[in-house]
């Protein structure tokens, strides 16, 4: 079991650089001064960010996440 171990871990390591770097890689989420005042976000933009590439960034995260979690778990596991 010593060698489905360090497979195990080598994935952890590479997930764990790899949602740092996602997450890094993110815009921040703050609204400005737009959302004070009421602006409306129906641009272009902001009906299809899910298509765009912060889409895919904010998909990638969760991901990542759950195989952290998930990794996290197994590797706390005796076996």
């Amino acid at each position: 079991m010593g060698i489905l171990r360090i497979i195990i871990t080598v994935i952890y390591v590479i997930d764990c650089i790899g949602l740092a770097t996602v997450v890094l890689m993110q815009e921040g989420k703050q609204q400005g001064l737009g959302s004070i005042a009421g602006m409306q976000q129906d641009t272009y933009w902001g009906q299809n960010k899910g298509r765009s590439m912060e889409g895919k960034l904010v998909l990638a995260t969760k991901i990542m996440a759950v195989m952290f979690i998930v990794l996290s778990v197994v590797l706390n596991l005796d076996f």
